[in-house]
């Protein structure tokens, strides 16, 4: 059976019509984020924000991903399968995270254990394979609008946690201010490059290639500075122990990979849209 593959601008229509309104409120979750810790040191702002950027990851891939497939044309029941297909493996990996978090697996340990990179690295390993070869998500990817998957990671201005952190003194500039700044950047461009996705055709699918990409140069950056710090290649002007410890663990063991999950597939539906040409 063919599927019809949309040019991702007629969906659009509903949502991105007003991508001001959509950046202004990313903008002011990071200001407000940062002036909170600024105005309020005294509060466990770190803590709490790590509780909901928890559950924001979550919800926004699970709650996107109905959307997303709301969007096509398929039959509800076809939407549901898809949508559980991968509903399913994602909350138990949110499970397993969490109760390892919760047992202390991700302190740091003696030299050459690193449980936090390879809680990053193995779902990357085990994911990517799947998401980029598998049938099924290949369907789905071409039914939904090619915007979509940039926009739903406005979220990452969450990443202003890591400055609030850093100001704190529960994280080391050295991490924070790359990983903190980088995620604020890439949150903030979702919307218009999601925006001009849904009205330049090839241009806008271009462009949001290199938005894909500078989001997972993001991440490069600040996983290696972790792993390198933890290793003690470079030094850090303090330890970045609150990566290691719950709640805080739960953005670069869970929250960290999702997203590189996510650019993958955005990359994989933007080059299948652009070979359908």
């Amino acid at each position: 059976m063919s599927v019809q593959v949309h040019d991702g601008s007629l969906p659009a229509a509903p949502i991105m019509r007003r991508p001001i309104i959509w950046f202004g409120a990313s903008l002011i979750v990071a200001i407000g984020i940062l002036a909170a810790g600024a105005l309020r040191p005294d509060l466990e702002l770190s803590a709490a924000l790590s509780y909901f950027s928890r559950i924001a990851v979550y919800v926004t891939i699970l709650a996107g991903l109905w959307l997303g497939l709301g969007m096509t044309d398929a039959a509800h029941t076809t939407r549901l399968r898809h949508w559980m297909s991968v509903a399913l493996p994602v909350t138990l990996w949110l499970a397993i995270i969490y109760w390892l978090a919760l047992t202390g697996a991700f302190r740091p340990r003696p030299a050459g254990w690193l449980p936090t990179p390879v809680a990053i690295v193995a779902p990357m390993l085990i994911g990517l394979p799947l998401l980029l070869r598998s049938k099924i998500i290949g369907t789905m990817l071409d039914r939904m609008p090619d915007w979509w998957l940039v926009a739903i990671q406005a979220y990452r201005v969450l990443g202003a946690t890591f400055l609030v952190a850093w100001a704190k003194g529960d994280l080391s500039s050295l991490f924070a201010l790359p990983a903190g700044i980088g995620d604020i950047t890439v949150g903030l461009l979702a919307i218009p490059t999601a925006y001009l996705l849904s009205k330049s055709g090839d241009g806008g699918r271009k462009l949001a290639i290199g938005w894909n990409v500078l989001g997972l140069l993001d991440f490069t950056i600040a996983i290696g500075v972790g792993i390198l710090s933890t290793l003690q290649i470079i030094v850090p002007d303090r330890p970045n122990v609150a990566l290691g410890v719950f709640p805080a663990v739960m953005i670069p063991a869970f929250a960290v990979p999702s997203w590189t999950l996510l650019h993958a597939l955005s990359l994989r539906q933007l080059r299948r849209k652009l070979r359908s040409k």
